[in-house]
């Protein structure tokens, strides 16, 4: 259970920057059950109604529950910002990130670097929590092990978050100097759930159904966040649900089927966007991504990438060998960003003083998405 909003199967889609939107959610939806979160949202963003922050705070008129993630430094801003989901029921649900590890991010004190502040991550916590209660909605935290190999901060941020009154804590088993790179460390996970008495959920490297029923036995945790697993797969939680409920079939698709899976993703973006053109084109990124491991020629695959209206796309998707089965070489392969591990870029001076609640300068950003 998340507060009152019953969670089964314990799965979470993790919000992705220019992907978890209305449209991608939907699609999930329809493959099973669980929480679908929206792309990141910025506290500040929110509080000051930035109009393209307004179109990703959408939800579908059947959305439910309706998950919002917010980021954010800042406790006075993110209370604001929380109040105003409250004040205008824009959210059932309200995840804190603190787990992006991008540059610009990181450089100003912000998302994987603020629980090393201990004191300043457990008030922007406790803000949230607080500025939620009168309405009852849940508030969740997601982050990593720490900055880096030195500076771990895992237990004792999922310790303060559970003070704070945070329902759960979801743990990418990484840290932020490591990015997308190497193995998850899902020990940190077992280490994490013995240590709360809320529930953890797990995070990294979960490709197939069947990683997801490994982690939850190897680490003890409460459920998965699904990420980069499920691009270009939304049937992924459709393998999730049966394998929660230990049966063992798992969706296999044809060229074909995927074919009919692009069109009907298409088809939403459209719905969304109200624009055709910038829908198709919203939609060639995950072009890749869907076709990943099929024998499909460069030339049609560029040309999907290129895609700029529906009938185009048809045309094209038309092309592909409808018959070739789903390519079985290419499970449990990683899917999305890969990078290498890189020095974590601080504000001078950040490591030195654990206990500061000083807010940092310019880490707020009124442009949501990551």
């Amino acid at each position: 259970m998340l507060g009152r909003i019953p969670v089964d199967p314990p799965v979470v889609l993790a919000p992705m920057a220019g992907i978890t939107n209305v449209a991608f959610r939907q699609l999930c939806r329809e493959q099973g059950a669980g929480i679908y979160v929206c792309e990141m949202i910025t506290t500040v963003a929110l509080a000051v109604r930035n109009p393209k922050t307004e179109k990703m705070i959408e939800f579908g008129p059947d959305e439910q529950p309706r998950s919002m993630q917010l980021y954010g430094v800042d406790p006075d801003i993110t209370a604001k910002a929380v109040r105003r989901v409250v004040d205008e029921n824009l959210a059932d649900h309200i995840d804190l990130n603190f787990g992006c590890s991008v540059k610009k991010i990181t450089s100003k004190g912000g998302g994987s670097a603020i629980p090393w502040k201990r004191r300043l991550f457990g008030s922007i916590v406790k803000a949230a929590v607080d500025a939620a209660a009168p309405a009852g909605i849940p508030v969740t935290v997601k982050m990593r092990k720490g900055i880096d190999d030195e500076h771990l901060t895992y237990v004792e941020a999922g310790l303060i978050a559970q003070e704070a009154g945070a329902k759960w804590v979801a743990l990418h088993a990484r840290t932020a100097a490591q990015r997308y790179s190497g193995e998850a460390d899902w020990e940190s996970i077992a280490t994490l759930k013995q240590a709360l008495d809320v529930p953890v959920l797990g995070n990294g490297d979960i490709w197939e159904a069947d990683d997801a029923l490994r982690m939850v036995a190897e680490t003890g945790c409460d459920g998965v966040v699904v990420g980069r697993g499920c691009l270009g797969r939304p049937w992924l939680f459709a393998d999730l649900a049966a394998a929660f409920a230990g049966r063992p079939e798992r969706v296999m698709p044809s060229l074909g089927e995927v074919a009919l899976v692009m069109r009907r993703h298409a088809e939403l973006l459209t719905l969304w966007w109200g624009k055709e053109r910038e829908a198709v084109t919203d939609f060639r990124k995950h072009v890749a991504w869907y076709l990943k491991g099929f024998p499909v020629g460069s030339e049609l695959r560029r040309s999907m990438a290129m895609a700029s209206s529906l009938m185009e796309l048809d045309d094209l998707l038309g092309k592909l060998d409808h018959e070739v089965p789903f390519p079985e070489a290419n499970l449990g392969q990683p899917r999305g960003r890969t990078n290498s591990p890189a020095k974590v870029v601080l504000p001078y001076g950040w490591l030195d003083d654990r206990d500061s609640e000083a807010v940092p300068e310019d880490a707020e950003h009124d442009d949501s998405g990551g």
